[in-house]
């Protein structure tokens, strides 16, 4: 009898452990809906940190470059790059930067050590010679093909793509005199050796490196490059001004490059990469992001919303990149019966609205959105592992534990943080916004910018919280929810103040583009004499077909938007000018202000009494004057 009530109370307490095991995850959803999601990216971070370490430790350095090698041994047949009619195995790239590598340095003499510059467009060229200069020792400066004049002077050498169009080489000669004075010295990859017309730019032929030897480079040629050594050095975008070069250094370029392992990615993957190769998105977590996966990159010479699905389905691709304003253009195109027709499960990007966010999902269906937060020279970072609409990121207990950074109060009027008493920074609570800060350490390093000290200095925070310490200054206003959610809400020269109140220019462009007739809207803050503060302008585009609607505008922003808010003017473009990775341009429209004779856009003023009327010089004297009071 007690051997059988013994066995029967085993009994009870096995049925116990297992209908408590069985409501374990019930339990654990309701204390946190995020808990698989949660748990999810736990081990993946702790198995992508563990492999990275195993890098940081390794003799001799392993480079980003050392892993391309180890694709091409695992799976030399396999396609790497398809363009256009053309499609490149691993094994096929391997060879032709090998033949480029020897014909730099044979022609070209480029050694260890050397920086060369691309300028230069997406094509096959920019991937091979990128590892061409990796096998020989050399830093890549990735240059904006957009952007001319003083940046070609970072240089040291400048390739340019074979057959260069016009407007890329005539770029070059323009600043050649500036070139020579700083012993930049100038190759043009040709189709046939040719004597150069331009004094002082080289042809670098296409014989000359078909003839050269596609065998393995000696590793002792890159033999001082080490997790420190700059392995790129890519271009800000430019928005607030001229791009500064960003040091990535190769322990960098791994980080950046685990963003897609991070999100999920695999080696079966395709990747659509459309977005320029010299900038962050395309080319460290698009091409060297999917070198660390050893997946398939279908690369296109620039974004086409028209051609965007019939690329994706035509080469089976199952992840895109997107950045900016690219989905935007995506829903504002035609609608067609095979929207939903794709592979694709996955988005990789940043600057996703949430409005827009909800509508992709809803028009071409069910796509994975990973958005995530970064600064190309930055040293902190955020991934929205979660998916929540409308959210750049969200906070973890590793990222805390590795990362220390902060939100701080921030006086948008004086341009400068908040401090108290003692002189010292204070962080906003939970849910409020404040200027995001991260402490510059030997695990969450800032490299700065090439030769520009004093830039590099003005990032920095010093005496933050406590004497001596030192932080990296985002330039950016985020905001973080009771749930550790993070959201984007202004950059700080961006956000302005009107009327002793914060104007946040990106909750201003959402209220705008929700009005029917306008397609697209940049916000920002301009100056009135005798005013203080700026007040608010909006540069928009109207979508096809359609005109300026005063009075549906009027509406909208007054029910919507507090008075302090409402954009005072409003020009009208065909087109909206934006970097070369989708983002507005403000600089040069704050500074035309709303005067009529800068101008030949229309340009409307919203008056009080009647709403938003045509603007006329005479009314522009008026507000200068101080006669219209705003």
């Amino acid at each position: 009898w007690g051997f059988g009530t013994l066995t029967f109370n085993m009994y009870v307490l096995l049925y116990t452990i297992l209908a408590g095991l069985a409501i374990l995850p019930l339990f654990l959803y309701l204390r946190n809906p995020y808990f698989t999601q949660e748990l999810r990216y736990t081990v993946t971070c702790i198995l992508l940190g563990l492999r990275i370490n195993r890098i940081k430790r390794s003799k001799p350095f392993y480079s980003m470059l050392d892993c391309f090698l180890d694709k091409v041994k695992k799976h030399p047949n396999k396609q790497f790059i398809v363009f256009e009619k053309s499609s490149y195995t691993y094994r096929d790239v391997d060879k032709q930067s090998n033949k480029l590598a020897r014909a730099l340095s044979q022609h070209a003499s480029v050694k260890e050590g050397d920086t060369v510059a691309l300028f230069m467009g997406n094509e096959p060229m920019y991937v091979f010679i990128w590892l061409a200069l990796a096998k020989l020792g050399c830093t890549a400066a990735l240059l904006n093909y957009n952007i001319r004049s003083k940046i070609l002077s970072h240089a040291c050498s400048v390739c340019v793509p074979h057959s260069p169009p016009p407007e890329l080489r005539g770029a070059v000669e323009e600043v050649l005199p500036t070139l020579r004075e700083q012993s930049v010295r100038v190759f043009v990859l040709g189709e046939e050796e040719e004597k150069c017309v331009t004094e002082g730019v080289n042809t670098l032929s296409s014989s000359r490196i078909q003839q050269a030897s596609d065998q393995p480079l000696d590793a002792q040629l890159r033999s001082k490059v080490t997790l420190k050594s700059p392995a790129l050095y890519i271009y800000t975008s430019g928005t607030t001004g001229l791009p500064k070069a960003a040091v990535i250094t190769q322990e960098r370029l791994y980080m950046a490059s685990s963003m897609q392992a991070i999100s999920g990615v695999a080696s079966d993957d395709v990747i659509y990469i459309y977005l320029p190769l010299y900038h962050t998105a395309g080319f460290m977590m698009g091409l060297t992001g999917a070198i660390e996966r050893g997946n398939t990159v279908v690369l296109r010479r620039k974004f086409s919303a028209s051609n965007f699905w019939d690329d994706c389905r035509k080469h089976k691709v199952t992840v895109i990149q997107y950045i900016g304003e690219i989905m935007r253009y995506l829903c504002n195109s035609p609608k067609k019966d095979n929207d939903r027709h794709h592979k694709v499960r996955l988005a990789l990007g940043n600057g996703l609205r949430a409005d827009t966010w909800s509508e992709f999902l809803q028009r071409f269906g069910d796509i994975r959105v990973c958005e995530c937060y970064g600064a190309t020279e930055g040293n902190v970072g955020f991934i929205n592992y979660i998916g929540k609409v409308g959210a750049i990121g969200k906070e973890h207990f590793l990222h805390k534990a590795n990362f220390s950074y902060v939100l701080i109060q921030y006086d948008t009027e004086r341009e400068e943080p908040v401090k108290d008493s003692r002189g010292f920074c204070i962080k906003v609570p939970k849910g409020e916004t404040g200027l995001l800060v991260a402490k510059i350490t030997a695990q969450a390093p800032f490299s700065g910018y090439a030769n520009n000290q004093q830039q590099t200095d003005r990032k920095k925070l010093r005496d933050v919280f406590v004497k001596g310490d030192l932080y990296f200054n985002s330039g950016d206003l985020l905001r973080i929810d009771h749930e550790g959610f993070v959201y984007f809400m202004d950059r700080i020269g961006d956000t302005f103040r009107w009327k002793g109140e914060n104007v946040a220019t990106t909750e201003v462009t959402e209220h705008l583009i929700m009005v029917e007739c306008i397609e697209e809207a940049n916000v920002y803050g301009v100056k009135i004499p005798g005013h203080e503060g700026r007040v608010g302008m909006a540069t928009i585009k109207l979508k096809d077909d359609m005109e300026f609607d005063s009075k549906a505008t009027l509406e909208h922003v007054k029910t919507s938007l507090p008075s302090y808010a409402r954009p005072r003017f409003i020009r009208i473009q065909n087109s909206l000018a934006v970097t070369g990775t989708f983002k507005h341009m403000k600089v040069k429209l704050a500074e035309e202000g709303f005067n009529p004779a800068m101008m030949q856009d229309r340009l409307y003023y919203l008056e009080d009494s009647k709403g938003y009327i045509p603007m006329t010089q005479e009314m522009y004297h008026s507000i200068s004057d101080g006669k219209i009071h705003l």
